[in-house]
């Protein structure tokens, strides 16, 4: 290692950095966390390529889960569920299934996003025919 400040990088930040990207975390909020610069986190996924695994792994797997919920809101879903109520003092569990219809503005974004040239929105406008053009001259002459 070339002679400078000590890196402050610890193995440890490769678990700590996969747990903060399947949050959401960018390579700012890591910086911000691991109290650096971001060109050091960038630096790290240079020199450590577990670190950079570990980010892109977390990342990825945050991505697929969103991309996973849009389509559900977009098709529209169940699942078991957990009624809780009170009846005679007593709480009384029913097992439900909780239906959720589809969602028009998830759908239209996926669809936007899937098949760009299909979806997105355009405007085309065709002019036909033939366009009449009148020009005047007009002259102003002294005093009028």
């Amino acid at each position: 290692m070339p002679a400078g400040q000590p890196t402050k990088y610890k193995p440890e930040y490769v678990e700590q950095a996969f747990k903060l990207c399947l949050l959401g975390a960018t390579d700012n909020d890591l910086a911000k966390f691991f109290d650096v610069d971001v060109s050091t986190i960038s630096n790290w996924k240079s020199s450590h390529s577990e670190f950079l695994e570990a980010i892109k792994s977390g990342k990825d797997e945050a991505d697929a889960n969103v991309a996973k919920s849009l389509y559900q809101r977009a098709l529209g879903y169940s699942h078991p569920d957990l009624d809780l109520r009170v009846a005679n003092g007593e709480i009384v569990e029913t097992p439900i299934i909780k239906h959720y219809p589809p969602e028009t503005t998830a759908a239209i974004f996926w669809l936007k996003n899937r098949q760009r040239e299909k979806w997105r929105d355009k405007v085309e406008q065709e002019l036909s025919g033939d366009v009449g053009l009148t020009v005047q001259i007009v002259r102003l002459g002294d005093g009028e």
